[in-house]
């Protein structure tokens, strides 16, 4: 029988990787990988696990509709940050990715064979705090669902992927904790207190694929414009800490700064990326998106083979 072909932007990346092992594991789909450099390491490593490598560019759009070309599936995905980096400026990195979200969605709405898109999104921060609270790296992602949403042949054919807090953010400055010096202990500093309620999807790096092979095994549950949440337990950034430290063996305290403090540690990029986010977590009674009829969550699609908090960082430590 011949394998149905699945496209996966962001190959090379924490999520489009996690995408290719899962399926690559479980054996279905053909796998085709877009890279913007094809002769990069990771793309040739790739390749060599039996992965066709395209290249192609979220910029460009005519090079996308050729990369889907024969595609069943296609698993697509931004990177806010890159923008953000770029263009020094949250509204356009806003605009960046919107525009590169909305390219990926009419190549793929130009794709006579589709059967299935995966569109990798965040909360809309901005309609669940009722206007109060807007997240700049959930905002170009919400726009791109508002785009498919206005196209009812891509919509039927979609799922709206929502990601929760990877764990291997506690590799980032702006999370990781430091050690003080001849105390042999370590501190974390956040600007939101320790009880703040999160999502977490634990490490990403292995988890995502998870979920997404569960979604692509389940049509009947995940088109017509479902959300999937993807994320293993709800927790709070003392809790992961507390688990970080216990794998570690190391004594670890909690603090919470004040965004000022915060804001001259990490720059305007700790207020527009970090301390927004967390603020809309924290004004969340319950997280919105994780236990409505509309929300699909892990035990919804009996989603097997993930890493909890703690097993996430005993594997990022390189324990299992």
């Amino acid at each position: 029988m011949c394998k149905k072909l699945i496209s996966v932007v962001g190959a090379t990346g924490i999520q489009g990787g996690s995408v290719i092992d899962a399926l690559l594991d479980d054996g279905t789909y053909k796998i085709r990988a877009l890279t913007r450099n094809p002769a990069s390491v990771a793309a040739k490593e790739l390749a060599r696990k039996g992965v066709e490598i395209i290249a192609a560019d979220v910029t460009d759009i005519s090079s996308l509709v050729t990369a889907f070309e024969g595609s069943s599936a296609i698993y697509a995905m931004t990177n806010f940050g890159e923008a953000y980096f770029t263009t020094g400026s949250p509204e356009q990195a806003i605009d960046v990715e919107a525009q590169q979200g909305i390219n990926l969605a009419k190549a793929a709405a130009a794709t006579k064979t589709l059967e299935h898109y995966i569109w990798s999104t965040l909360p809309n921060s901005k309609a669940v705090s009722g206007g109060k609270i807007t997240v700049p790296q959930f905002e170009g992602k919400n726009k791109v669902e508002e785009f498919i949403r206005s196209d009812p042949s891509l919509l039927k054919k979609t799922t709206f992927f929502i990601l929760g807090f990877y764990l291997e953010n506690f590799s980032y400055p702006t999370f990781a904790p430091f050690e003080i010096p001849g105390a042999a202990q370590y501190v974390q500093l956040l600007c939101t207190p320790g009880d703040t309620r999160l999502l977490c999807l634990g490490f990403a790096r292995r988890n995502i694929g998870r979920f997404v092979k569960a979604i692509l095994e389940q049509p009947e549950k995940t088109v017509h414009g479902k959300y999937v949440s993807a994320f293993t337990e709800e927790t709070t950034p003392e809790q992961m800490l507390k688990s970080w430290a216990k794998v570690k063996g190391k004594t670890a305290h909690y603090v919470e700064v004040g965004k000022p403090t915060f804001t001259e540690l990490w720059t305007q990029m700790g207020n527009d990326m970090i301390a927004k986010m967390l603020d809309f977590h924290r004004s969340m009674e319950k997280n919105p998106w994780a236990g409505s009829e509309n929300v699909l969550n892990k035990d919804d699609l009996g989603v097997t083979g993930l890493l909890d908090v703690e097993q996430s960082f005993a594997a990022l430590n390189g324990q299992v």
